[in-house]
């Protein structure tokens, strides 16, 4: 793989230029090449770079965005019904001076937290806490932020005898009919149902390199085409890019990314987002509920 192969070459030279005195002729002339094969690797990024590059496991994961957006933030935990899914993390906090609720999967940062966040496929129990809070704020009218990163719904058998796709049915169904504002920022990999049943939202943001779609490359590949059609080939025929479903209207606003994706939250990103999360907040704060619903409404009657 080209990107795979420039990438390498990059990391190589970024230890390199640790290395060097910042005012030499070397460290300028190492730093152009840097720049120069960043700009020749990510300037015209494949579909499948795209599905990548967000199932790297440098990019940024939920709990740093957290982290940076949100003050005082308290996690709450279970479901009030058999356990606590720990691929979610939800709990309320201040966005600036407004007070949310967060609801989040999330992906280890390694492989012990990778285990125990079961690597961000979601239960039942995970979905069923996540409605909790989502009724929990709208009890007391405070806006719902969603952060997704899932491959999918966790599809073991105990899944499945807890009443995986019954839990997902009833998010999508109730999260349409949620009376209070609902952002969705798809992070890294939105995939099926388990990324669908925290996206029915009023105003979906996507970050530049994440990927939404009903299912990966390979399960489309290997269902459709029995394994004929390159996973490359099926990411671009599934339009899952967020520069696709903006084009299709799925998503509202893409969140541009640093070059090779976005491995950091530097202050002056946080605060854009940060600002734009407010604003639109406030918009749709201000919107009468009976309105609110039914723009959600057709929303998703047009996507559909």
């Amino acid at each position: 793989m080209i990107l795979e192969k420039n990438e390498r070459q990059i990391e190589e030279l970024e230890a390199r230029l640790l290395s060097l005195d910042p005012n030499s002729m070397e460290f300028r002339v190492v730093s152009s090449e840097l720049h120069a094969l960043k700009e020749e690797t990510y300037k015209n990024l494949s579909a499948w770079d795209r599905v990548s590059i967000a199932r790297s496991a440098k990019r940024v994961k939920a709990k740093m965005l957290i982290n940076k957006l949100i003050t005082d933030f308290y996690e709450l935990h279970g479901d009030q019904y058999y356990a606590d899914d720990q691929s979610i993390i939800a709990g309320i906090g201040m966005l600036g001076d407004m007070p949310v609720t967060v609801i989040a999967q999330a992906k280890g940062t390694n492989i012990s937290e990778s285990i125990k966040r079961n690597f961000g496929m979601t239960s039942p129990e995970g979905f069923r806490k996540a409605l909790r809070l989502a009724h929990q704020a709208e009890k007391f009218n405070r806006p719902i932020i969603t952060i997704v990163d899932t491959s999918g719904a966790y599809p073991g058998r105990g899944a499945e005898e807890r009443g995986q796709a019954r839990a997902i049915a009833r998010n999508l169904m109730e999260f349409s009919q949620l009376k209070v504002p609902v952002i969705a920022i798809v992070l890294s990999e939105g995939g099926s149902g388990g990324a669908l049943a925290l996206t029915v939202s009023d105003y979906i943001y996507m970050f530049e390199n994440a990927v939404y779609s009903v299912l990966s490359p390979e399960g489309f590949a290997s269902i459709l085409f029995k394994d004929t059609v390159s996973v490359e080939d099926a990411a671009e025929m599934m339009k899952m890019t967020s520069k696709d479903l903006k084009e299709y209207g799925i998503v509202d606003e893409i969140i541009k990314e640093p070059l090779g994706g976005i491995k950091y939250l530097s202050d002056e990103f946080v605060k854009n987002l940060k600002t734009s999360l407010i604003a639109k907040l406030n918009e749709l704060s201000a919107t009468p509920k009976e309105e609110l619903l039914e723009r959600r409404y057709q929303k998703y009657r047009k996507i559909s």
